[in-house]
């Protein structure tokens, strides 16, 4: 499975954006998918997340202000990031598993990143 995201950018404080996930490859494996996030120095983190089943799972500090969504089969995932504020600085990985819930195993499958800056 490749994943390839897009959508990052620089905006300012209270601006949007829209992260896109491309998935290819053998996609009828993934059961689950999410959007995790990093900073140098810093551990990565879950932000968001679609486990099987449709459930969603968010990060506290993003509830209300992020959502995500997917296909239906996989093929792409997406993450609107609303109201964002500097500290959504980070550069986002799209990350997809085998497994039926994302947020409790480590993700088999990892794209490269899309940088996204929130200027204050």
């Amino acid at each position: 499975v490749q994943l390839v995201e897009s959508g990052g950018g620089f905006v300012q404080a209270g601006g949007s954006l829209r992260l896109s996930c491309e998935a290819s490859g053998s996609i009828i494996e993934i059961s689950s998918m999410g959007w995790y996030r990093q900073e140098p120095g810093k551990e990565r983190e879950l932000v968001a997340a679609i486990h099987n089943g449709g459930r969603r799972h968010y990060a506290d500090s993003v509830k209300g202000r992020f959502t995500i969504s997917r296909d239906n089969d996989w093929s792409t995932l997406h993450l609107q990031v609303d109201s964002l504020k500097p500290e959504d600085t980070a550069m986002y990985y799209c990350a997809a598993c085998r497994c039926r819930v994302i947020a409790f195993m480590s993700p088999d499958y990892w794209g490269q990143g899309t940088r996204v800056t929130v200027s204050s």
